[in-house]
């Protein structure tokens, strides 16, 4: 914690994985870092580049000591897929015609400091059988957002 006049602050660090993508398919998250104050809304950008007439894209997001965990999918065609564990304050739009799928999450969290990953094909499975992480195939990158509280809970 770091006293800075008559405010308190609580911030968390995380460090970020970068994966370089060289070809015509990949993604983009030019913020690598991403900071936002408890309650305020925040949106993680993401563009892709891709030969597919149809791409899904995909979000996951990885707490510190933890795997990454499937949050959505974005499909052109269709509605695509959300994690129940982040239906209500968790949501991305794909647009074609910009290719981005930028992440917004309502009222952000302390819990919601993390790495924020975007990918462009499905890189972390479930179940018990298979592995939890693929290898990077080069199709996503991340940004790592951290979250404020202001413990005097007043606007800075």
């Amino acid at each position: 914690m770091i006293s800075m006049g008559h405010w308190l602050w609580t911030s968390v660090v995380l460090a970020a994985l970068i994966c370089e993508c060289r070809g015509a398919d990949g993604v983009t998250q030019s913020k690598r870092e991403v900071t936002a104050y408890e309650g305020e809304d925040v949106s993680l950008n993401c563009e892709y580049n891709t030969s597919l007439s149809a791409p899904s894209l995909f979000w996951y997001i990885q707490s510190t000591n933890d795997y990454p965990e499937y949050v959505l999918r974005k499909d052109v065609i269709g509605p695509g897929d959300i994690d129940d564990r982040f239906k209500g304050r968790f949501d991305a739009h794909l647009n074609s015609i910009t290719k981005s799928v930028p992440l917004t999450i309502q009222r952000v969290q302390l819990s919601d400091s993390a790495v924020y990953y975007c990918a462009l094909r499905p890189t972390v499975t479930t179940g018990y059988t298979a592995p939890l992480q693929k290898h990077c195939v080069c199709t996503w990158v991340c940004t790592v957002l951290c979250v404020f509280f202001n413990s005097m809970g007043g606007v800075i």
